[in-house]
């Protein structure tokens, strides 16, 4: 075989094998559903860094709504994804229909990350994506303690961080993990 002809091969197989690793990810490929109700993965998000985020319209920590769009513009450009996933298992803080969870959302914090259908995070019903982040395959494994639990994902598809709803988007601590998954 020419040599020019096997570097090429060398080069194609390094290539489907890197792209082999990111599609492994249980997290890129987990099945989600958005606000609109379409259907997807989430390796719509392949080579981002996620904050995923379980989110709810009533809660205390509401109001972090507008520290997670700002979290979300101000480092979109560099290849953050803020995602919301609404979830109504604590209080029953989540309550609305997609239409009003979105309505809300943009209304009182013009939000503009993107948001999801409703999912449980916790228990029988746990989402799979919920299972990949928090489950006992996860770096950070446990239940979900309340809404606005953050974990943020890697490029790669993997656990990078969690953080308790009390961490505001603007915490150091968050802020710093962030830039450290953007690579500067």
């Amino acid at each position: 075989m020419p040599h020019a002809r096997r570097h090429y091969l060398c080069l194609l197989l390094a290539s489907l094998f890197a792209m082999s690793l990111h599609a492994s990810s249980p997290i890129l490929q987990t099945q989600v559903e958005d606000i609109e109700g379409r259907g997807g993965t989430l390796a719509a998000y392949e080579g981002k860094v996620m904050l995923i985020v379980n989110v709810a319209s009533h809660c205390g920590y509401t109001p972090q709504y507008a520290g997670l769009e700002a979290l979300y513009l101000k480092y979109k450009d560099r290849g953050l994804v803020v995602l919301g996933f609404p979830c109504n298992q604590f209080g029953a803080q989540e309550s609305g229909t997609l239409e009003e969870i979105k309505s809300f959302c943009t209304a009182n914090y013009g939000v503009t990350f993107p948001l999801f259908a409703k999912i449980e995070v916790n228990g029988p019903g746990r989402h799979p994506l919920y299972a990949a982040l928090a489950g006992d395959g996860s770096p950070f494994p446990g239940d979900i303690g309340w809404n606005f639990t953050k974990f943020l994902v890697d490029r790669d598809g993997r656990v990078a961080g969690r953080f308790a709803s009390g961490v505001k988007p603007d915490a150091s601590e968050l802020v710093a993990a962030i830039e450290k998954a953007l690579g500067g």
